[in-house]
């Protein structure tokens, strides 16, 4: 497989976002309500036609969750090693640890539409429903354990969550989506990759964070390096399909989601840096992505 047309049209549309608001005078203000608005619509109506489209059985379902869940916890891990590894500054380690787990869910969804493989798309929606949960609550313990937060509040709240929640009960009850609603939310999904992706461009950063060059080296390497070979072994551990296996390591591959610097600058944290560890983290993924996946294939 090719992968080198698989992840260019996602990066130009990110290289799009920087030039809009970077070169060709669209503000931040466009940006935010846009992200808003695949963060509250958009998105979670492409996580529940995703999941929606293809009937799911519980047996193989939890599989996937207990892959998910060992992706996760080993990220989260690798974020806490970091700590043993660079001694960083304590409050700087809790703003970045976030970037060492969690995910960019725009290219996720993306990504797996053109692996080629048709059930690609509906496994990386599920195992996107069952990481946000894990990944905001390792999120927001970093930064509550420095700064206080309502860590439940704020996850019964997400609605990534609630669309997955309400998607996989429609899927195992077999509810039927009605042929209108469900043209209606394709639609409103097909929209959320490419305006997401675009917020994702808008927020790249490089400005800031030199003093803490290794705290962020780690992470990031954590992030792209480090935690796909955790995936691999899982996938293998626990029986995935070569399919699955190619899902979970592209998940685990993934760069860190673009909205890590909006909470770490709700709670206290450091935004800035965790800004530019992103950025580095989406840039360098152009070239780790690629090898993963050629690995894997």
């Amino acid at each position: 497989m090719s992968v080198i047309p698989l992840i260019l049209p996602d990066f130009l549309l990110i290289a799009l976002g920087w030039v809009l608001l970077h070169r060709l005078g669209f503000d931040q203000a466009f940006f935010a309500g846009a992200e808003k608005l695949v963060y509250f619509i958009l998105f979670p109506a492409l996580l529940f036609h995703s999941i929606t489209r293809t009937p799911l059985e519980p047996g193989n379902t939890s599989v996937l969750l207990a892959a998910t869940v060992g992706v996760m916890l080993g990220g989260i891990a690798l974020a806490w090693l970091g700590r043993l590894a660079v001694r960083p500054d304590p409050a700087a380690h809790a703003s970045v640890a976030q970037c060492a787990f969690r995910f960019n869910t725009y290219l996720a969804l993306s990504l797996a539409g053109g692996l080629g493989w048709p059930g690609a798309q509906t496994t990386m929606a599920v195992i996107v429903g069952f990481a946000v949960p894990i990944s905001n609550i390792g999120a927001v313990h970093a930064l509550a354990s420095r700064h206080g937060g309502r860590a439940l509040r704020e996850i019964a709240r997400n609605p990534f969550i609630l669309a997955t929640l309400a998607a996989l009960a429609c899927n195992f009850l077999r509810v039927p989506i009605p042929p209108v609603l469900d043209v209606t939310l394709g639609r409103l999904g097909a929209c959320a990759i490419a305006v997401g992706l675009l917020c994702v461009g808008a927020t790249l950063s490089l400005q800031g964070g030199r003093a803490h060059a290794p705290l962020m080296a780690w992470m990031v390497a954590a992030k792209l390096v480090l935690l796909p070979p955790v995936a691999l072994a899982l996938a293998w551990a626990l029986g995935l399909s070569a399919g699955e296996r190619l899902v979970l390591l592209l998940f685990s591959a993934l760069p860190t989601a673009s909205s890590a610097h909006v909470l770490a600058a709700r709670m206290g944290g450091d935004g800035r840096l965790v800004a530019v560890t992103m950025s580095i983290g989406t840039l360098l993924s152009a070239l780790t992505l690629p090898l993963w996946l050629d690995a894997a294939t």
